[in-house]
């Protein structure tokens, strides 16, 4: 798989989700099998840059190559500048935030609004390309398959975009309309793919190695993306890939494994946000991991009364153990579907 000039070890990608992969986020899916993986989305306006929200998200030291951030706004020119400023500080691939169906993205016309301006949304491309292009740095495109039913133009702007100079899209199989109700299509991306030249990445629903083979024969796409699939649950990466290569399934994480690799998580988590704003946004990470498990909605709701990073891994650590005195291993759970909530405080795929 490759982006630009940059080669990837393998085409199963981490979403890009506001609130939930930021660098710790991130850098745990690598470990765990992902290929890539793409910064939440960074705001395009400049009075925000330096903002304590935007510098975190911007967050990349020490993680592994290519650096890939994501930009959205609604102006061509501001998101050029953006581009540029986020390039200067050791961005590698910019991709463009078409997809994003939150209410505070697209009442502002971002996200995938812009969809419903096809000119606009050539000019941001081309105004993006610009300043990237003599930079050496590959501009790639996140969008869904349209404003609604009615209104499924994805294709058409997909071809737009290569003829501009795109190096790769991600279509999420789903309308803005839908948010992340009813179960993704993938005829539009298999109709994307077969009419472009550049890699196409499918998106929305992949939650099984099962379904990534089945999408994957389906769209015979070159990538998949996986996003709230991933959260609680960061050894899918690898799961899937194993399934892919082998068509056997890899055994389910032990449970002190389980528990070695979620503490470790929660340490860079407070490393990166600090002691109580850590442990607060930590509260979201450790209720998917424990979602679906016997006991897990208890554990949960004791968890969000504790008011320390330190009491958090103590009760982790606790609960884990007696956990594993019955199951060797992570039982079978559903993957996090927030649907209402993540659509209109993030914008996860």
């Amino acid at each position: 798989m490759q982006i630009g000039p940059h080669s990837l070890p393998n085409a199963l990608f981490v979403a890009p989700m506001a609130g939930v992969t930021d660098r710790p986020f991130r850098q745990l899916c690598r470990r765990l099998g992902a290929g890539y993986a793409v910064s939440e989305m960074v705001t395009s306006r400049k009075e925000l840059w330096n903002s304590l929200k935007t510098s975190r998200r911007a967050d990349h030291s020490g993680e592994p190559g290519p650096i890939a951030v994501q930009i959205a706004g609604t102006d061509a020119g501001m998101l050029a500048e953006a581009a540029v400023h986020n390039v200067d500080r050791g961005a590698q691939i910019i991709d463009i935030n078409m997809g994003c169906p939150a209410k505070k993205v697209c009442n502002k016309w971002a996200g995938s609004a812009l969809m419903r301006n096809e000119a606009l949304a050539l000019e941001i491309v081309e105004a993006v390309l610009a300043v990237c292009a003599p930079r050496g740095v590959p501009v790639t495109l996140k969008m869904r398959t349209g404003w609604s039913l009615e209104e499924r133009n994805a294709l058409r702007l997909a071809k737009q975009f290569e003829a501009a100079g795109i190096a790769m899209l991600t279509i999420h199989g789903r309308t803005r309309e839908q948010g992340y109700k009813g179960l993704a299509e993938y005829d539009t991306i298999a109709a994307v793919k077969a009419a472009l030249a550049i890699p196409v990445v499918a998106n929305g629903d992949i939650d099984s190695p099962e379904k990534a083979r089945d999408v994957l024969a389906y769209t015979n796409a070159d990538a998949l993306m996986i996003g709230r699939a991933a959260q609680g649950r960061p050894w899918i990466f690898r799961e899937v890939s194993h399934f892919l290569a082998t068509g056997e399934h890899l055994p389910a994480p032990t449970v002190a494994e389980a528990r070695d690799v979620l503490i470790e998580h929660l340490y860079d988590h407070y490393g990166l946000y600090g002691e109580l704003s850590g442990m607060r946004s930590a509260r979201k990470h450790i209720g998917w991991a424990v979602r679906g498990l016997p006991g897990g909605e208890d554990f949960r709701r004791h968890m969000n009364t504790l008011e320390s990073s330190e009491l958090q891994v103590q009760a982790l650590r606790e609960w884990f153990d007696e956990f594993g005195q019955t199951h060797d291993r992570l039982p079978p759970t559903t993957a996090a579907n927030d649907d209402e909530a993540q659509a209109d405080e993030a914008c996860a795929a």
